[in-house]
């Protein structure tokens, strides 16, 4: 595979192409320092993925993403965006997402100070799934377990369910914003999500959402009841947690367990809710590398939970959705648009007074 390198900085360029190259997978690196550079390598070097700074002089990241969306080849390179950490950066890189651009990963202030080994393990696994994702996809391979049943053949629940959980990593974010403006305002369940990524990044997230959504929404960044209605996008950096208190549900951020992978987990939410004795639950698996969600959907599952995978075709990276899948866990494979209409029709039923 064959990587190119963008950024206006000789430092970051050096650095981010050194790391890059010590894996095995990558055959060439090439690297260029300002977007008008970039277009030109784009079209003689024809690299698999792009990593493509946001700030830069004259023609900036997201004006070079939307030149590679119109102008490049089939296939298009993916693209990792590289975004500073700050508040504008990280509304910058949600605006990439939706743009196409694969996935982001934050440069931090150790990194700038020379230390590339902040930076190195997220780009290295970042970079690799989306790359083996797109040979798997050119090569069509790709494939979905016969186990998992098609959409239609899922059957709507009689009634609204108590809590709507989403799991998204990866390429998630504008799939994310898809099925959350489907639900109309008034909807009849609390909904909470666990989405893999920085707290500037899921602070923006929310506020992006609630502006633009039926439904209100909420960082969730301290403890609060949660209401119909109401979505949380659980604090990056934090687990995320449902707690049952006397007889209302509540959203319970925490640290622990500090040794885990992901924060927020997928897992972690699905299991503390599974904990909660809820009469009914929906949980949703998109598009991200791992297997974080698998272990907490399976406890779901266990507690007559619904559980719902994004289907292999429309993932940017089919790593969370296919370990549901493989493990006989899903009741569904969907695509964002038969999700949407889904979550959308489910959200508005009556529910059955306790």
């Amino acid at each position: 595979m064959r990587i190119l390198v963008v950024d206006d900085s000789a430092f970051m360029r050096k650095t981010i192409a050194r790391i890059l190259a010590s894996d095995p997978m990558v055959v060439a690196v090439e690297a260029a320092r300002n977007g008008e550079q970039a277009l030109e390598k784009l079209r003689t070097f024809r690299p698999d993925l792009v990593t493509l700074d946001i700030e830069m002089p004259g023609m900036n990241g997201l004006d070079v993403l939307k030149r590679i969306r119109l102008e490049s080849v089939e296939p298009r390179p993916a693209v990792l965006m590289c975004s500073t950490l700050t508040s504008a950066g990280s509304h910058d890189a949600l605006r990439a997402l939706r743009l196409g651009a694969s996935d982001v990963v934050a440069k931090d202030s150790n990194l700038l100070a020379g230390d590339p080994n902040s930076m190195r393990s997220e780009l290295l696994a970042k970079a690799r799934a989306i790359l083996e994702q797109r040979a798997r996809n050119l090569s069509r391979r790709e494939g979905v377990s016969s186990s998992v049943l098609p959409s239609a053949c899922l059957k709507l629940p009689s009634e609204c369910p108590e809590l709507l959980l989403i799991g998204s990593s990866t390429g998630g974010p504008p799939i994310l914003e898809k099925l959350l403006l489907a639900l109309p305002a008034g909807i009849q369940m609390p909904v909470v999500v666990a989405q893999h990524m920085p707290a500037l990044f899921t602070k923006s997230i929310a506020e992006r959402l609630d502006q633009v959504c039926a439904v209100s929404v909420v960082h969730g960044d301290q403890e609060r009841q949660l209401h119909a209605g109401t979505v949380h996008i659980s604090q990056g950096g934090r687990h995320g947690r449902v707690i049952r208190r006397g007889g209302t549900l509540w959203f319970s951020p925490s640290d622990q367990p500090s040794e885990a992978l992901y924060k927020p987990s997928v897992t972690e939410l699905f299991l503390s809710a599974a904990r909660c004795g809820l009469r009914s639950c929906v949980a949703v698996v998109l598009t991200g590398m791992g297997d974080d969600g698998a272990v907490g959907a399976r406890a779901l599952k266990s507690s007559d939970g619904i559980v719902i995978a994004q289907d292999a075709a429309s993932c940017v990276v089919y790593g969370m959705p296919r370990a549901v899948v493989d493990a006989g866990i899903a009741d569904a494979s969907m695509t964002p648009d038969e999700l949407a209409e889904y979550l959308g029709t489910i959200s508005t039923r009556s529910r059955a007074v306790a």
